[in-house]
Order: C-alpha cells, then structure tokens, then sequence
C-alpha cells in the first residue's frame, strides 16, 4: 500500500481556524498523494516527502493571507486576487524566480481539486520575469563541483566518516555513482548490482524513473555501504532512524563539517555534478563547458557525452545535461564585455545611424544596443 503522509499533524501545526482547517484536511484526505506533474513516468503516488513539502507549501501560503488581513474562510474561498497578492509578497521578499514557481505548482494542484483549474497561472502571468531578475536558468552559470571550490572530496568524506560512516557511505555512493541525496539514502546496495555490471537505481528518483548507471572500479563503495546496511530495509538509513529523522542527521553532519554553501560554498549536490562533468570529459576529452577553458570537442563526441549524462542522471531531455555541465554559448556570452553607454554611442556615430551596423562594431546584436541604449541619456 502507498505510504501515505499523516496530514493532520501537519496542518494542525499551523494554527489556522478550526472550519478551515476541517475543509483543508477533507481536500487533503482525498488527494495528497496524487500526482499533479504532466512528465513522471511513474505510475505510483508521490513520496512521504513530497507529500510534505506540498502540504507545507499551501499551509504557509493560507497563513500569509491571514497574516496580511485575507481572513479566508475555507480553501475554496481562494481567488485570484490572493495568489496575485502572494505573488506580489514572495517577489519583495527576494525569493527566487523556481522558489516561487514551486509554490504556485502547489496551489496549482489545490485548486485542481477544487475544480478551480484556471486559478492559478505561471509566474510570468504576473510579473515580468525579466525586469525582476526571475528567470529561471535551466543552464549552470557556475561550477557547483567540490573540486571547484578546492574541497578534497576524498579527504572531506574520510574526515566525515569519523563522525558518521553512514553519511560518509551516501556521499561516496553520490561522488562514485552521480546518485541524488535521496537516492543515496534509500537505495539498496545489496540487491541493487545488475548482472550487467551495472547499478540499479529505483529507488527515490525523480519522477519515479529508473536507470542504471555504470559500476566500474566502484565495487568497494558498494560493499561498504552493504556492511552498513540495515537489516530491515536493506539501505544505509539506520534502522532505528525514520527517512525525516536521517535527513534531519545527515544535513547536520554536513554542516558541521562546513559543507554548506555558506561555510565551504559547496553542498552534497556538488558530488553528483562533478560525477557528471567527470562523464563528460572521459567521453569527450575535453573538460565540460563550466569549467570555461577554450577547448571544444568534436561535435558526434559532444552529442554522446550529453547523451551519456542524461541517462547517467536519471533525466529525460538532452537540455539537462546543461544544469549540470553549462554550454559553450553561455560561457561566450560570459566571457564578452558589455559595452559602455559611451561607446555605443561612438559605435553609432561612426556607423552614421545606422543601428545594424552599430551593434556590429560592438559584437552585439541589434536588440542588445537598443536595451543598452534605453539605459543611457
């Protein structure tokens, strides 16, 4: 039977009135664990976690309105005008553009319940996600890996282990097999080697969607991890810890060892990116875009190493790989200049008006010397 999240302590917790939170509970019973997304494959409800995180989302989402004088009676009182307001508030607050869009895909999927289909929109249905700086980059703009930020994982990792070797064997398993946290948390590595000499990873993907990635000379990772394995679930979670219970743990051994973007600017995540630039370079010869070096590979070695890090990682789309390895074009674009005000104008009087040909004396394109010329005088 699907795990199903035990929302009444959830809700309860936010203290919103008795009548609406009755309503909410009664929405919630009937569709907390149905999935919203169009692109999981997965014919299976949604985890605990996320089942949590959506609770969570529309909780605080009515407790703002009532913070700010929406004194909502029940969930089906929601109108446009209180997400355009919630909008409106998470923007000021600074929150970034996916912060946001995860939150409206929350309501989104309660006012599906409700039959309010067309309530919620997308947030560039009520803000200009350009002039906000909310657009959300689906290319990496920097290289989140830990030998990025100078961080020996291997030391890092060792010097963890004599806190906790069962978070020491997750961030192995993410460095030697590109696995996710969660999936590091959850898969099994006793019953998960393929005959193929491949590993199995079902488990705590995302979307539900399964792949297998290559074992190589990483056999020793996995047979640590099978010594500290539990007996009851067979993963490297203690058993006497619930999944909240490990993260809550494991995030804060992380910390504890300066391995937050604040202390030593990196985050388990960095492992699996660096897994999957360390893809890239093998297949290609050539160290991935972020890096920011000049090489290029040849262009059919490219293709495969994208191919190669979209299956590797468990994604659908070639366009993936980009949020994890960046992509030539964006690292042109980073290393040119902006022009000056000045000299644009220069470039203009040069080119006796003519615009075109402007922008190509400045290496831009014609669109970006009419906005850079809406900045000046």
């Amino acid at each position: 039977m699907a795990a199903v999240l035990n929302v009444r302590a959830v809700v309860k917790s936010y203290g919103l009135p008795p009548e609406f939170t009755d309503a909410l509970l009664r929405l919630l019973d009937d569709h907390v664990n149905e999935v919203h997304s169009r692109t999981r494959i997965s014919a299976k409800s949604l985890s605990v976690k996320t089942q949590e995180r959506r609770t969570t989302a529309i909780c605080k989402s009515f407790v703002e309105l009532r913070q700010h004088g929406f004194a909502l009676q029940t969930p089906w009182s929601l109108k446009q005008k209180h997400v355009e307001f919630l909008v409106r508030h998470w923007v000021a607050l600074g929150q970034r553009g996916g912060t946001i869009e995860n939150k409206l895909t929350y309501l989104r999927a309660l006012a599906s319940w409700m039959n309010k289909r067309n309530l919620v929109g997308t947030l560039g249905d009520y803000v200009d996600r350009k002039e906000k700086d909310l657009v959300r980059s689906y290319v990496a703009t920097e290289d989140k890996s830990w030998i990025a930020h100078r961080v020996d994982a291997q030391a890092k990792i060792a010097e963890i282990g004599r806190t906790c070797p069962h978070v020491a064997v997750q961030l192995k398993m993410q460095a030697a097999f590109g696995l996710r946290v969660e999936e590091s948390f959850m898969l099994r590595p006793a019953e998960a080697v393929r005959d193929s000499g491949r590993l199995g990873v079902t488990r705590g993907t995302k979307g539900g969607r399964p792949r297998e990635v290559p074992i190589e000379a990483e056999f020793a990772v996995l047979e640590e991890a099978a010594r500290l394995s539990n007996d009851l679930t067979g993963s490297t979670v203690p058993a006497d810890r619930t999944l909240r219970q490990w993260r809550d743990w494991y995030y804060y051994v992380l910390e504890k060892h300066g391995v937050t973007k604040a202390g030593l600017g990196i985050t388990s995540h960095g492992l699996r990116h660096e897994y999957l630039q360390t893809l890239y370079e093998t297949t290609t010869g050539v160290p991935a875009p972020v890096k920011a070096l000049d090489a290029r590979p040849d262009l059919e070695l490219h293709l495969e190493a994208l191919r190669r890090v979209v299956a590797d990682s468990g994604h659908s789309r070639r366009t993936k790989a980009n949020a994890y390895l960046s992509t030539f074009a964006h690292q042109e674009r980073q290393k040119k200049i902006t022009p000056t005000i000045e000299q644009a104008h220069e470039a203009l009087q040069a080119a006796e008006g003519n615009k075109s040909r402007a922008a190509s004396m400045l290496g831009i394109s014609r669109q970006a010397l009419y906005r850079l010329l809406s900045t000046g005088p």
